[in-house]
């Protein structure tokens, strides 16, 4: 190995420049980060504190790394998307000496060494805390823990290519450093989690008494989930969709599989312009929510050859199966904003007879079948926002990432029994409140009569005690 992939490993290190001039720009629009730069450096809140992440290498997560930094940890990360990383912001974060190891285009084996890398610090030592986005990190590590007390549990077969590609890694690393993760599970103290996948399988383990260490849900803050799931799925949807095809949306029917948080401001983005908008759904609450806003509720099976663009927004596996695929109409479009690589049966599409697969440009696939109709494949069913496009605005991402900071900061000061926890009310709406001067907002002041009747304190900071109801 160069002695360099010890240090970093980007694709190319000359787009530093370019990387950091969008890094000062994207720190504009990320107010609350900037905020807590100020508020806390002084304080050296995180000091002596060891920080993996696995989460995308964009531009906005570079100004995170930078604010973790800022306030004294030591930070080692990787993307947790082979098609995410933006290799400018990777390049920028590298020459500051912070470890970082990602590009775009990642084989599967190369990404997950990636997330070894990332969890390795100098002197065989660990992380402190893992900030992941889609529980990559923390279930190889829970994997590496699990080998070491039964390595026959790396000899099932595996179900698929990359549980392959973990299982192969797993035995070399336990081959070269036997009980090594034993030894650095000491130091790990708390998993902070950023997606709805990734919260459902903390909440899985923790059901199962699998979860080693305490984990905290930044997911579902209301300043998290009400912002990236929200707000940005509004803005984004359309941008990744044009940039990769240039296709009109009005006029044309849009299928949103699935009407939670993310799928409703899908649907809303589509409506906005100009396409008609189904709505495929399995949970009796959320179809009738999307019935009250006169979307059209029904079946995958319902009406195949009548829709145009197809949108998973969900957290489950087969979404779109091979078979709807070969029943769509000619010149549709398939992407996915859900989980990251299971809602669409890729793989199977990919072995299906007599399918030809073409190449348009990079994350965008034509498959033609036997009888003359195609469709088209964004991102390779992964996450579309990031595959083709650059993600969230930073505006956006600002309240996302502001959240885990201070996620990091409150985890790193105190100690919990395992468990998943949920950030605390006042912490959500101290987020909230660093963003509110940017974009001109001035709150009503309570009178002491009425901060009385809520039991507020208010010339002290907010806690969870402070609400009556």
């Amino acid at each position: 190995m160069d002695f360099k992939e010890w240090l970093y490993k980007v694709a190319d290190l000359s787009l530093a420049d370019y990387g950091r001039k969008e890094l000062d720009t994207a720190e504009k629009e990320m107010p609350g980060l900037m905020a807590l730069r100020q508020k806390y450096a002084w304080q050296k809140p995180l000091a002596w504190a060891r920080i993996t992440g696995s989460l995308h290498m964009t531009i906005q997560t570079a100004v995170l790394i930078e604010t973790l930094v800022d306030l004294w940890a030591d930070v080692r990360w990787a993307s947790c998307n082979i098609f995410s990383t933006q290799d400018h912001a990777a390049a920028a974060i590298a020459v500051t000496w912070v470890p970082v190891f990602a590009w775009k285009w990642e084989t599967l084996e190369e990404y997950w060494w990636c997330t070894l890398e990332a969890l390795s610090f100098p002197g065989w030592l660990g992380p402190n805390l893992i900030v992941d986005d889609g529980w990559d990190a923390t279930l190889f590590v829970h994997k590496w823990f699990g080998a070491e007390n039964n390595a026959s549990i790396l000899d099932k077969t595996p179900e698929n290519e990359e549980e392959g590609i973990i299982l192969n890694l797993l035995k070399k690393v336990l081959k070269d450093t036997p009980n090594r993760w034993h030894t650095v599970m000491k130091d790990l103290k708390w998993i902070s989690e950023e997606t709805t996948t990734g919260v459902h399988r903390l909440y899985e383990m923790m059901k199962a008494w699998e979860l080693l260490v305490p984990a905290i849900n930044v997911n579902d803050s209301v300043t998290k989930s009400k912002f990236d799931n929200l707000y940005g799925c509004r803005e984004s949807l359309a941008d990744w969709i044009k940039r990769a095809t240039d296709v009109m949306i009005a006029w044309k029917v849009v299928v949103v599989c699935g009407y939670g948080d993310v799928g409703k401001w899908c649907a809303m983005s589509m409506r906005w312009y100009g396409a008609r908008v189904i709505i495929t759904e399995v949970d009796p609450i959320c179809a009738l929510q999307a019935a009250m806003e006169w979307y059209k509720v029904t079946t995958m099976e319902e009406a195949l050859k009548e829709w145009n663009i197809y949108v998973t927004t969900t957290w489950n596996l087969d979404i779109i199966t091979v078979e709807d695929i070969a029943n769509m109409k000619d010149e549709a479009i398939v992407c996915n904003i859900g989980h990251f690589d299971n809602e669409i049966q890729v793989d199977k599409l990919n072995k299906y007879p007599w399918v030809k697969k073409i190449n348009i440009k990079p994350q965008v696939d034509k498959y033609i079948f036997p009888d003359g109709h195609c469709i088209y494949l964004l991102a390779e069913w992964r996450l579309v926002n990031l595959g083709c496009a650059t993600g969230h605005p930073s505006f956006v991402m600002s309240n996302s990432f502001t959240n885990q900071t201070l996620a990091q900061i409150d985890l790193w000061q105190k100690d919990y029994e395992v468990w998943v926890y949920r950030l605390p009310k006042y912490l959500d709406e101290e987020v909230a409140r660093l963003h509110l001067e940017q974009i001109g907002v001035k709150l009503t002041k309570l009178t002491q009569k009425q901060a009385d009747y809520l039991w507020i304190d208010v010339n002290g900071p907010y806690k969870p005690e402070h609400y009556r109801y």
